[in-house]
């Protein structure tokens, strides 16, 4: 007998995944994980607010982005959702009209846990890499740290890795400063 083709996930699979799940496609495969548990919802919330306030709203620095939290990203047939994603205005002046993206952002942010952690690694980083996104950090919750990301010929290098409370000033946010703890606290 010879091989049965797999089928492919399809958004229409996607659409058909409850609320309380998130949904992804990479490489045709339909990926599905509960919602962010409290401490990993709290940490991408507060890096939205200590980012976005500054880079996002402009307040009290220089403003020019639009930063997300988890939106459904196009990668031709991949479908992604990271915690945090933002895009710099100049590349994208105005967000779409469709309830997704299709220009890859120019910073993501994944929050691991358990049940995140391998995909984000194995199967999200390379994606990122592959469509040019410049900047990728992953925050880990239990751990409390945060590894920064920087994009070089098509590779991702480590920056620096930081925990408990260190001051955050990683690129490309670097015009502000805020202690790691605050995404704990």
């Amino acid at each position: 007998m010879g091989n049965i083709a797999e089928k492919l996930a399809t958004y229409e699979d996607l659409l058909q995944v409850p609320d309380n799940l998130v949904a992804e496609i990479i490489h045709g495969q339909l990926h599905t994980h509960p919602r962010p548990a409290p401490k990993h919802a709290r940490a991408s919330s507060s890096l939205g607010i200590e980012v976005g306030s500054t880079y996002d709203k402009g307040n009290g620095g220089p403003g020019g982005w639009w930063i997300l939290d988890e939106p459904e990203i196009h990668l031709d047939s991949h479908i992604v959702v990271p915690d945090l994603a933002g895009w710099r205005r100049e590349r994208m002046p105005v967000l779409p009209d469709t309830a997704w993206f299709e220009l890859p952002p120019d910073w993501v942010c994944e929050v691991l846990s358990p049940s995140t952690a391998q995909l984000d690694r194995v199967e999200k980083m390379p994606l990122y890499a592959h469509y040019g996104v410049p900047h990728l950090w992953l925050i880990d919750p239990d751990l409390k740290t945060l590894e920064a990301y920087e994009l070089h010929d098509g590779k991702w290098v480590l920056l620096t890795t930081l925990d408990n409370d260190k001051p955050v000033s990683l690129k490309p946010f670097d015009a502000i400063e805020f202690p790691l703890a605050a995404l704990w606290a």
